[in-house]
């Protein structure tokens, strides 16, 4: 398959569709066993990270994969793809951002889509116990966060991983933010957010009474409301259009110096097809896949009930050329 052209099945029409029916209808990967480590952070906090535990030798490739907004290594993108891991003799490893593993994290901070630093951090402590080479891959927010990290080290981030693949991420952070607040986002995604978030930023209230606004948090009914009185203070960022802005890797593309794989689809629902980066906008070491179909994180394809291993595929595909 051409990913750069993929299409929906014809039963899956429109972005919305394709995204939610990947999510909750799609076969994806059994669920694998997963062997977790806790590993504390120089800040004094930890980080969960799992583990694939297929068969793969000593001497493969590590596959880092950086999931999204409040995911996992139980979301749908994750089972696949340590489906084709296993396939391929790869080990995969799916570190969980701060709150994310099913455990809250100790210190007040949690996470936000421009940390580069966390990713670094990562990826440099994962580089010294593999065997063999390194790759990393991002989902929406952790594929924010992922593309940031390859600008602002550019050459030293092709020293550490071999290759990168940044999936639906929304890299204009104002452009995504604002769509994620109107029309029918407002009242499909944002809700399904908010019910994680905002009770793990009201138990870090109590962990740290004052430190914000709590009677402001629970009135939060989008994601510009929630960051503005949590994400953005929290993190040094004055609110939530500062945080937006800062954060934003599309800014940076044209310093990535390692090879980086950005796939976005034309209709995904959270990224409004305008602020897709284009040629100019990126290094010779970036290439653009921007299909017609796909929704955010979706790209199931194939005979009813579809699958999700298209993609997980084919991005592994491009990021075995490099090794």
């Amino acid at each position: 398959m051409n990913f750069e052209q993929f299409r929906a099945p014809w039963w899956q029409p429109g972005g919305h569709v394709q995204t939610i029916w990947a999510a909750l209808c799609a076969k994806g990967g059994e669920s694998p066993a997963w062997r977790r480590e806790r590993w504390d952070t120089p800040d004094g906090d930890f980080i969960d990270i799992d583990f694939s535990s297929h068969l793969a030798s000593a001497s493969a490739p590590t596959l880092v994969l950086f999931h999204g907004l409040e995911g996992s290594s139980s979301s749908h993108y994750a089972k696949a793809l340590a489906q084709v891991c296993a396939q391929r003799g790869w080990h995969l490893a799916v570190p969980h951002f701060r709150g994310c593993s099913g455990e809250p994290n100790h210190l007040l901070r949690a996470y936000h889509s421009g940390d580069a630093d966390e990713v670094d951090w990562i990826l440099r402590r994962l580089r010294q116990g593999a065997g063999g080479e390194l790759l990393a891959m991002g989902v929406s927010l952790g594929g924010n966060a992922l593309a940031r990290w390859a600008g602002l080290q550019q050459q030293a981030a092709a020293e550490l991983v071999k290759g990168a693949a940044v999936i639906c991420a929304p890299l204009d952070l104002v452009a995504g933010g604002v769509n994620l607040g109107q029309g029918l986002n407002r009242w499909i995604y944002t809700p399904m957010f908010m019910r994680t978030l905002v009770p793990k930023a009201l138990a870090k209230w109590q962990q740290s009474p004052g430190v914000f606004d709590r009677e402001r948090l629970q009135r939060a009914r989008t994601l510009h409301d929630f960051d503005d009185v949590f994400t953005a203070p929290v993190h040094g960022f004055r609110d939530a259009d500062d945080y937006w802005r800062r954060a934003s890797a599309k800014p940076l593309l044209k310093q990535v110096a390692v090879p980086l794989l950005l796939l976005n689809a034309r209709n995904d629902p959270f990224v409004p097809v305008h602020s897709l980066p284009r040629p100019d906008e990126v290094s010779a070491t970036v290439q653009l896949w921007q299909p017609p179909h796909g929704g955010h994180v979706g790209f199931a394809s194939g005979a009813w009930p579809a699958h999700v291993q298209a993609m997980p595929l084919a991005v592994t595909e491009w990021l075995e050329q490099w090794l």
